[in-house]
């Protein structure tokens, strides 16, 4: 099975990933690697650690000669900052007098409830874990298994449809998609430029007033043939899945599939995905003349393009602090600030494609699963026969 973890804190040495259960044989382009991680950091509304960090994929294990081995592959990111937090994030007992505390927690930040879980007198190793900056580690496994997808034919990429109180309620295309993933600059990852345009101001305000902006994000898989996820037991659901795996993301607060939201007030003849059928198309000559559901029926792949939407809520850490309360005194106080973004939506767009993209890697793995890319190709060509003879 494909599995990952991830170790490091915000401020820490370095953040480490490990992907285990990868066949042996796939090409790994580490140029590719690093401009998914040079993605992430993109976008209007950053902060200064952007400015610092300069993230690499440094492969430990599991990759020889460009291609993976079967084994555990490990990736190292080093943090540049670490070089500011030596002495205050010693992992030797060190001078406590140095510690940096978190000295009140943060509205919206898991600093109180993490302390309070642990047992720490104050929040700063809370909020070095629940950080974002894990993120990092994510997309740099991510990236690997797309590149596993590539070989199958599929692609992920995202695009951001709201920020603030702006949204773009056209559909985008793929053709888009791969134009914003290819460019060199990135403002707010929007596919129509005026809207984009928009957006920025809502970030501007944000930055004026002390504040910060939330928005959603949209991630799209092409080319996902059908039968990925089975409808026979409720937690190998392909939509409960991918939902588990975007709201597992720092700062989202809801997943929504095709236009759920939209289904949920409209009439079933307004919403479902008629069905027709063209000889010669692909899987199995299927098509459908919308794209409501998502990608998804059943939990199960059904052909069309996946398309998962991440509702990510204000970055809880604010120039201008909202109240808290002291940990030790109990005293109200204004919660801590420490320098953060105003606006992240399209950097966590590029998160939720890793988590997308590494979903539907294992889901493939299980489904055409071997121990070698040769294997899997046959498998996956075997499949895709049957569709056509279906």
């Amino acid at each position: 099975m494909l599995r990952f973890s991830t170790a490091g804190e915000s401020h820490g040495e370095a953040l480490v990933a490990l992907l285990s259960g990868m066949p042996a044989g796939l090409a790994v382009d580490l140029e590719f690697v690093d401009r998914e991680l040079w993605r992430r950091q993109q976008g209007y509304g950053r902060g200064g650690r952007m400015r610092i960090e300069r993230d690499s994929a440094h492969v430990l294990s599991g990759i020889r000669h460009g291609k993976t081995i079967g084994s555990p592959i490990a990736v190292l990111l080093a943090n540049k900052d670490w070089q500011n937090w030596t002495e205050a994030l010693p992992v030797e007992e060190g001078d406590l007098a140095k510690h940096k505390r978190v000295a009140s927690p943060r509205p919206g930040h898991a600093d109180l409830a993490g302390a309070v879980k642990y047992n720490f007198a104050e929040s700063r190793y809370v909020l070095e874990r629940a950080s974002a900056r894990e993120s990092a580690a994510r997309v740099a496994v991510g990236a690997i298994a797309k590149l596993l997808l590539r070989e199958l034919g599929i692609e992920v990429l995202s695009h951001v449809s709201a920020v603030g109180s702006v949204r773009l309620d056209k559909p985008v295309n793929w053709d888009s998609l791969s134009a914003l993933a290819a460019k060199d600059e990135v403002l707010l990852s929007c596919a129509d430029p005026a809207t984009e345009a928009q957006m920025k101001e809502q970030v501007d305000l944000a930055l004026r007033t002390g504040d910060s902006v939330g928005g959603i994000f949209e991630v799209v898989a092409h080319n996902v043939p059908p039968g990925l996820g089975t409808y026979a037991n409720w937690d190998e659901r392909l939509d409960a899945q991918l939902a588990a795996a975007v709201m597992s993301l720092q700062a989202v607060k809801a997943v929504e599939i095709g236009d759920a939201v939209r289904a949920a007030s409209s009439l079933g003849s307004t919403v479902h995905d008629e069905i027709g059928y063209e000889r010669g198309a692909s899987f199995a000559g299927f098509t459908r003349v919308s794209n409501h559901a998502g990608g998804l029926e059943g939990g199960v792949s059904n052909g069309e393009d996946i398309r998962v939407r991440g509702y990510l809520k204000p970055i809880s850490t604010l120039r201008r602090p909202l109240g808290s309360v002291d940990f030790s005194s109990r005293e109200p106080v204004k919660a801590t600030y420490e320098r953060s973004d105003v606006c992240v939506v399209p950097a966590a767009g590029v998160a939720a494609e890793a988590m997308v993209a590494l979903t539907l890697a294992r889901c493939a793995l299980e489904k055409f699963g071997g121990d070698s890319m040769l294997e899997v190709r046959r498998n996956f060509d075997g499949y895709c026969q049957q569709l056509q003879n279906f």
